[in-house]
């Protein structure tokens, strides 16, 4: 099947799932690596992302063994004509964060796009302080294409966000 590995498969998001977003999303630790904001989601919010998100190629990736859902991948600003996107990848079960999962799943979701969907670039925007990710991608692939300076604060601090993106011709020469 398309979506699944040894370890992980996709399924669509669906309605059902705005609890599972919702807890995520207001989990303090997860939040503060997917957003910029300091405001937590209200199930309001949740419902409005599903109903932006629920026409586009968003996924949740569910531990095979168990059957539990561990996170979600999501296909942001397609651009068909240009044959671009961004995405999104959240594993919001921190038990499952260092275990490869996160891994994983970009790995299958990177097959998806360049070898079905034919894209031709893929993107993403990290934290500069979430130096895991990033290591993550650069490993995989990914290259920094830009840095925003100093664009939000935290922490008493100015954080920078990195724009990685990887080519199709790239992902060819490392995965096939």
């Amino acid at each position: 099947m398309i979506f699944e590995t040894e370890k992980i498969r996709f399924r669509k998001l669906e309605k059902d799932d705005m609890e599972l977003l919702h807890r995520w999303q207001n989990d303090t630790t997860v939040h503060t690596n997917m957003s910029t904001s300091i405001d937590l989601y209200s199930m309001e919010d949740v419902e409005k992302f599903y109903e932006r998100m629920k026409e586009s190629r968003s996924y949740i990736i569910i531990e095979k063994d168990g059957g539990k859902e561990v996170g979600s991948i999501t296909l942001v600003r397609e651009n068909n004509q240009q044959q671009n996107a961004e995405f999104l990848l959240m594993i919001g079960e921190k038990e499952y964060w260092g275990e490869g999962y996160g891994k994983e799943a970009l790995l299958l979701f990177l097959n998806f796009v360049f070898m079905e969907l034919n894209l031709h670039r893929i993107s993403l925007k990290v934290f500069s302080f979430n130096e895991k990710a990033k290591s993550m991608y650069e490993r995989m692939g990914f290259k920094v294409e830009g840095q925003l300076r100093e664009v939000f604060f935290r922490n008493g601090e100015w954080h920078d966000i990195f724009i990685m993106g990887m080519l199709q011709d790239e992902y060819r020469t490392m995965y096939t």
